[in-house]
This record gives structure tokens, C-alpha cells and sequence, in this order.
């Protein structure tokens, strides 16, 4: 049952005939424009009519990029640990199990790909003669009767393939669900988070880039996860076993030779990426641009229809689209400069290669089974490296969007919950609400309340009247603590808010929004009633008002609500029944 009731209506009142009207409706009706000013009187009493000389309240709308505090961001280091405590999380032996697992299967298949080009070697060898004795059979023989020792290699080969593919798909079977949970749980982590900050926040940052900023940061953490555990560390590792190789079987000058080509291989790819990243983040960016301007558009598409601005906000897109596409020519301007790079490195290394192996076969040091395994061996790494411009320059990038998403974890809220904060109990119609001497305003030295003072005595119906920005909403969201006050103190029943739990508060208000189209896009719910029985007559009228206008059971509220809000202007409470749930007190931010 409600208790106490405020409403918010605009000073619109031409005479004090209506203003005796509404004092019939309401217990209440405050209109001190002393208490709301902006640098000036914003409402002033003449000869019974109110008036309006200038709109000082700031509603912020969600149109700037507030950039984070350097304070919040985290260098390589500490990003990297975070990271490694999803891929080896404390409590969850489950998680770990699947990461060792993962790492066994990624030695096998790296065994398994570098015993291939061996077998090759061997089967050059059996059919030019260089076999060894005991491979050395002939159709003659009994146990050649069916397969020789040649096809068995050639059977191993085939093999040694298909299990070194296997392994590595089946490794990035089981690493996904790590991978993949990870983000999960820090995308839900950061959710709640966000929902825990405080109202200035949100409205003073860019909901598109917001977005696109967690929408990176994850797919930027699975990614780095994904090339470390499978990329960067195995391409490490087999990079040392071929030069192991190289230097056991053919000669170190071969293994100077390979790690010599990869070298300059790496320092020319790392140059040529670190050139190139400028380019990549001019299409990020513009990328970023486009999509926060589609997102604002559309959102605001209202008001584009009301200003048949359609062709503007199009060139609007249009210009960024623009910057776009440049930024993405150069992008693969620049890439294939750095393929041709790389391959012209990789040809010169095996050419050397090659040219070694040859002269020991002139020499009779090695056999033609060894110019192909030197060949195979090194024509494998180009496989990974092929990709380590693209790894790093991702997982650099990676680590700057994790940079940016964790650091929204370290941003704290204005509206804090005290330490030794009590439940708000509320027993039967007890509820009494007193500003004392209120202070506050959005922006630094322009005040939207100056000194409010004014009580609500329980069980009544008290109307704020002022003109429009002059500080009704203020009020409803400072009760709901949205904001905190500058100056003096909240309180009810003799308690300010601050010593107030806020889910223990908010519990306890009701508010029936301003704004027509405070719902989500998404399918029915009863989003502020969903633990309530359905027994109101009225909210069960509603439901089935909105299904009326669908042909199935599932519909959007989006639309419906609009078409179903009554063009009446009575009472705001017959307005809204839907809003309005089993609290105490209840807020109206309503237009009168």
C-alpha cells in the first residue's frame, strides 16, 4: 500500500484558481523559488501568476566520451597477470584440468609435426637407394607380400599429418570452454560493476563507445589467451626443437642459418607492424566514430523525424564512413607490403639452407632425404610465422582493449553504501521525509537547490511544482539517491540517507517514470513487478491491452507501451498503474 506520494508537475498554472484546484487534489503543493535557482530566480510568483524566466537545471544526456583516469589504467604487467589468473583461476580444478590437458595435447601434435618431414626424409631415401639395410626390402621377400617398407613410410607420413591436425584441433576443443568462460565471467563481472556505478557516470559517457569498449576488451582477452597458450609459446617451442635438430642431424651452420633468417624475419615484421599500427588505430578509431554516431542516430530517431534531418545525420555518417575507408586502404596498403617482406626474408633463409644441404650431398655428407627434411623443417615454421606480424599487432592491441576494460573494474562509485548503513524498516504508515537545507547542482558553481527545506509528512500526497529544469527530477533522484546532496541531509524518519542501505531504500520507493518509453526492447515482462502475484484487476486490464496488439503471446513493450498510453490527462496515477509496485513511497516524474 502507498504511504506517501510526491509528484513532479511543470509550472504551467495560469491562475491561482488552478492553483487552489490542485491544493483540493494534493496535501502539499511547494513552490519556493528560492530553493530553485540556477545563478538566478528560475520561477517567480507575480500577481498570482507563476512564471518562468530561464531553464538552469542540467539533465546530462549521454552524447560525451569522458576519457578514464589515468589513475585506473594498468600497465602490461598487471593486464597480463589479470589475464593469467582467468587461464589458472584459484577454486576451480576443473578449469585446470582442462589447461593441462590442453598443453599435453599441444607437445603431441608439435611431436607429431616435427617427426613428419623425418618420415619424408626416409622416404626419399628408401626409393633413391639410402635406406638402411634393414629397411631394405623387396617385393620378394614374404612380409613385402602385401605392403613394402616403403609404403609404410609413406603410411606413417600420412599419419604423423593427420595426428599432428587432430591434436590441434581437439587442444582447441578443450582450451575453448577456458577461453570462453573467462569472458563470460569477466563481461559479467564488468555488467554488474557498471549497473554499481553511480548515474553521473553513465550519463556522461558514450553508451556506443562504452559498449564497443567491453565489446573489444573481450574479444581482445580471448584472443591474446588463445595466441599465447597456442601460438606464441608453441611457435617458441618448436622453433628451439628444429634448431636442436638442425644442429644433431645436419650440421650447426644449419641451425645458425635458420635462426639467423628468423631473426631478421622478426625484427623486420615487428618494425613494419609497429609502422603500420598507426594506420590500424585511424580505422579503430573512425570505426568507433561511425558506429557511436549510428548508435546516437538511432536512438534519437524521433527526433530526427521531428527535424527531417535524415539527409544530415546520413552525410554525418557518411563523413566518418569516409575516414574509414581511407584509413582501411592504407591498412592493406601496408600489409602487403609486410607479406612481401616476410616472404622475400623466408625465401633468402631457405635458399641459404638449400644451398648448404646441396654442397654436403656434392660432398657426400648428407643424402637428398636430408635437402628435404632441411627444407620441410624450415618450410613448417613459415606456417606460424606467417602469422606473427598479425599476432602481434592483435595481441598488442589486445592488451590496450584488456587495458581499457579492466580499468573500468577499478572505477569506483560516487554513491557509496556506509559501513555501518541499517536497513530502512518502515511499520505501518510511519514514513515521514524531511530536506533540511539542501544543496546541489550538476554543474561546479551553478546550483539547481539552494537551501531546500521542506518536510512530507506521512500518508500524503505532496505535489512539487516548478517550471520545467527547475529541479523536480533533481529531487526524485536525489530521494533515490541517483545522486548525493552537496549540502545539508535527507532524511527519513529521522535517518539521512547516506546511513540508509541503498537495495534496502530503493526497495521501499516506487517511481513512475517522466519519459514514455522507459521500458526495454526485448519481449513482455513485467520487469518491476516480476514477484508479484497477478491480482490487481487494473495491471491484469494493462496485459492484456498491450497482447491485444500482437497476434501471438510475445510482443515488444517498445511499441505497445506508446500505442496504449492513454491521451487522457486525469490523474498520473491512472496513467501508469503498470510502474508501480508495493512500496512505501512513491515518485512521480510526471507533466502536468
Amino acid at each position: 500500500m502507498l504511504q506517501t506520494r510526491i509528484f513532479g508537475c511543470s509550472a504551467r498554472i495560469a491562475s491561482t484558481s488552478m492553483a487552489h484546484n490542485m491544493r483540493r487534489q494534493f496535501s502539499s503543493i511547494f513552490v519556493r523559488p528560492k530553493h530553485f535557482r540556477t545563478a538566478g530566480r528560475i520561477l517567480e510568483k507575480n500577481k498570482g501568476v507563476f512564471k518562468q524566466f530561464e531553464r538552469g537545471c542540467f539533465h546530462p544526456g549521454a552524447s560525451t566520451q569522458v576519457p578514464l583516469n589515468a589513475s585506473t589504467q594498468l600497465n602490461g604487467w598487471q593486464v597480463t597477470r589479470r589475464l593469467l589468473q582467468f587461464v589458472w583461476p584459484k577454486g576451480q580444478p576443473a578449469v585446470k584440468r582442462r589447461v593441462i590437458l590442453a598443453m599435453c595435447l599441444l607437445v603431441g601434435a608439435k611431436l607429431a609435426n616435427v617427426s613428419v618431414p623425418f618420415l619424408f626424409r626416409d622416404a626419399v631415401n628408401y626409393y633413391n637407394g639410402k635406406a638402411p639395410e634393414f629397411l631394405k626390402l623387396t617385393f620378394d621377400t614374404p612380409q613385402s607380400a602385401i605392403f613394402t617398407a616403403g609404403v609404410c613410410i609413406i603410411m606413417a607420413y600420412g599419419l604423423a599429418r593427420a595426428t599432428s591436425a587432430g591434436l590441434n584441433e581437439l587442444r582447441n576443443a578443450v582450451f575453448a570452454r577456458v577461453a570462453q568462460g573467462s569472458v563470460r565471467q569477466i563481461a559479467r563481472n564488468i555488467f554488474l560493476h557498471l549497473h554499481s556505478l553511480d548515474l553521473s557516470f553513465h550519463l556522461n559517457r558514450q553508451t556506443g563507445a562504452l559498449s564497443k569498449a567491453i565489446d573489444r576488451g573481450t574479444r581482445g582477452m580471448s584472443f591474446v589467451m588463445s595466441s599465447l597458450v597456442f601460438n606464441i609459446v608453441p611457435t617458441a617451442v618448436e622453433i628451439g626443437m628444429v634448431s636442436a635438430i638442425f644442429c644433431g642431424t645436419l650440421g650447426n651452420e644449419f641451425a645458425y642459418m635458420t635462426m639467423g633468417s628468423i631473426g631478421m624475419y622478426a625484427i623486420a615484421t615487428l618494425a613494419v607492424t609497429r609502422w603500420r599500427t598507426k594506420f590500424r588505430h585511424q580505422m579503430n578509431q573512425a570505426d568507433n566514430d561511425a558506429g557511436n554516431k549510428a548508435i546516437d542516430s538511432l536512438i534519437n530517431y524521433e527526433t530526427v523525424k521531428y527535424f527531417n534531418n535524415e539527409k544530415f545525420e546520413a552525410d554525418r555518417y557518411d563523413h566518418f564512413l569516409k575516414k574509414y575507408e581511407h584509413a582501411s586502404l592504407k591498412t592493406a596498403s601496408s600489409l602487403a607490403l609486410l607479406n612481401f617482406t616476410q616472404n622475400a626474408i623466408f625465401s633468402a633463409g631457405l635458399m641459404g639452407v638449400m644451398c648448404l644441404a646441396a654442397n654436403k650431398i656434392v660432398t657426400g655428407e648428407l643424402t637428398v632425404g636430408d635437402l628435404v627434411l632441411a627444407n620441410t623443417l624450415l618450410f613448417q615454421l613459415s606456417i606460424p610465422l606467417n602469422f606473427l606480424g598479425s599476432v602481434y599487432r592483435e595481441v598488442r592491441q589486445g592488451l590496450v582493449d584488456m587495458n581499457q576494460m579492466f580499468s573500468l573494474l577499478h572505477l569506483k562509485s560516487k554513491i557509496t553504501e556506509a559501513p555501518d548503513a541499517v536497513p530502512l524498516n518502515i511499520t505501518g504508515n510511519d514514513i515521514t521525509i524531511r530536506f533540511k537545507d539542501v544543496q546541489f547542482g550538476y554543474l561546479q558553481g551553478k546550483p539547481i537547490l539552494d537551501g531546500l527545506t521542506m518536510e512530507i509528512p506521512s500518508g500524503k500526497k505532496v505535489a512539487i511544482v516548478g517550471g520545467s529544469g527547475s529541479g523536480k527530477s533533481t529531487i526524485v533522484r536525489l530521494l533515490y539517491r541517483l545522486y548525493d546532496v552537496e549540502g545539508g541531509s535527507i532524511e527519513i524518519n529521522g535517518i539521512p540517507l547516506t546511513k540508509l542501505q541503498l537495495k534496502s531504500l530503493r526497495k521501499n520507493i516506487s517511481i513512475v517514470p517522466q519519459v514514455r518509453n522507459f521500458l526495454f526492447l526485448q519481449t513482455l515482462v513485467l520487469f518491476g513487478l516480476k514477484n508479484l502475484i497477478f491480482s490487481n484487476s487494473r495491471i491484469v486490464f494493462f496485459i492484456s491491452r498491450i497482447l491485444s496488439y500482437s497476434t501471438t503471446q510475445s510482443t515488444t513493450i517498445w511499441r505497445t507501451a506508446t500505442r496504449t498510453r492513454p491521451r487522457t490527462r486525469s490523474s498520473p496515477l491512472q496513467k501508469w498503474p503498470i510502474y508501480i509496485g508495493p512500496s512505501k513511497i512513491c515518485l512521480m516524474a510526471t507533466t502536468q
